[in-house]
């Protein structure tokens, strides 16, 4: 992977700085292109002409072109996944949507958002380069860079090609329901991060996202993927997004509603309610005994004698309703540790969700195993 950062303007660079960050390029005048949207600026046509100045920088051995803004964090191991499922050779436009249904409406369902970035394979980067400038200068009116990138694929008629695991993030506040109940795909992409909270608590983002590479570098295929399991004694239902949480409910929930986010952000149209999202959600549990226990990870690493990651998970200590139920409290739970044997191989297979095993529960912590699932497993008490 080589990596080239595209700037408008020089800045100042360290006489130490190392020799592995990606090299520093300045884009070209794009002065005399038309730009009319009055929302937006015009550094838009620069950005969406980058696709065509990377390309002339003549890199050899190019399958692909990738984009993502400054803010955008790619999992580079399930980035390669996405693309080797596809024909470098061919024409291929790869990327996701919007999560706000209102942005999909104002700008297009068939764009690749910029912010969860997109990949273009080089024969179609060959073929936008050909036309990109004539292109631009019909479409003055439009107001961002992906947006214009779609137009000329438009004209290309080369269409969208969707993968989840691209992540735009067009929300506020807390991404926790979201990332919990990550898609059954590989997690490729996080964008906006500056406008959220930090995904884990009482960190600071950049930390954060520290804190997130170290199952990253364990499993990167299986890093967020959710498992949904039962703790028949309690009378429990646990979902485990491994690497990065682990959530006790009350009670018996089904998979079906396990597996959709919960509303812990809110719509990038802060007027606009749940219904303004492009999926479905569900509302955080209102019956105080429902209210989820959740458990952050807090250490991860590898057991090579058993051949298996060990992930550590505290409880978030937070205030929670009284509940009256008559059965046992997650509360008393301290910790809890998962394992799983690293599965590189994971999405060379059909799409399916690992299952998850509760092997002990004691009062203060309970123990968990993560894995791919037996022919006849179900999610089910």
């Amino acid at each position: 992977m080589r990596g080239v950062v595209w700037l408008d303007n020089s800045v100042k660079t360290e006489k130490n700085e190392s020799k592995s960050l990606p090299e520093l390029r300045i884009s070209a005048n794009t002065s005399h292109f038309a730009y009319n949207n009055k929302q937006g600026h015009r550094s838009a046509i620069r950005i969406s002409r980058i696709l065509s100045e990377t390309l002339r920088l003549g890199k050899e051995n190019v399958r692909w072109f990738v984009m993502g803004d400054d803010d955008t964090v790619f999992v580079t191991e399930n980035l390669l996944r996405i693309l080797n499922k596809y024909d470098h050779n061919q024409y291929y436009y790869i990327g996701s949507l919007s999560e706000s249904h209102l942005q999909n409406i104002y700008f297009s369902y068939s764009m690749a958002y910029g912010g969860g970035g997109f990949a273009i394979s080089y024969p179609l980067a060959k073929a936008i380069d050909k036309m990109q400038d004539r292109c631009i200068q019909r479409y003055p009116g439009l107001y961002g860079s992906d947006d214009r990138m779609q137009a000329c694929m438009a004209e290309l008629g080369v269409p969208l090609t969707k993968e989840l695991g691209f992540h735009q993030y067009d929300v506020y506040g807390n991404l926790f329901g979201l990332l919990a109940s990550h898609p059954i795909t590989p997690l490729v992409s996080l964008h906006h991060l500056d406008v959220v909270e930090p995904i884990f608590p009482n960190v600071t983002q950049l930390q954060a996202l520290q804190k997130l590479t170290v199952p990253m570098k364990l499993d990167s295929a299986g890093i967020m993927q959710q498992s949904i399991c039962y703790d028949k004694v309690n009378s429990w239902t646990i979902s485990v997004s491994w690497g990065f949480a682990v959530q006790i409910f009350r009670g018996v929930l089904s998979p079906r509603e396990i597996e959709m986010p919960s509303r812990t952000f809110l719509n990038w149209y802060r007027r606009a309610d749940y219904t303004a999202y492009a999926f479905n959600t569900r509302p955080v549990m209102r019956n105080p005994c429902q209210k989820s226990f959740v458990f952050y990870m807090s250490s991860a690493k590898m057991d090579s004698y058993n051949n298996q990651t060990v992930t550590q998970y505290t409880r978030h200590r937070v205030p929670h309703p009284l509940c009256r139920w008559k059965m046992a409290n997650p509360a008393d739970v301290e910790r809890i540790q998962v394992y799983k044997k690293p599965d590189p191989q994971l999405w060379d297979r059909s799409p399916r969700r690992n299952c998850c095993r509760v092997l002990s529960s004691k009062k203060k912590s309970m123990v968990v195993d993560v894995g791919v699932c037996s022919e006849d497993e179900v999610s089910e008490v």
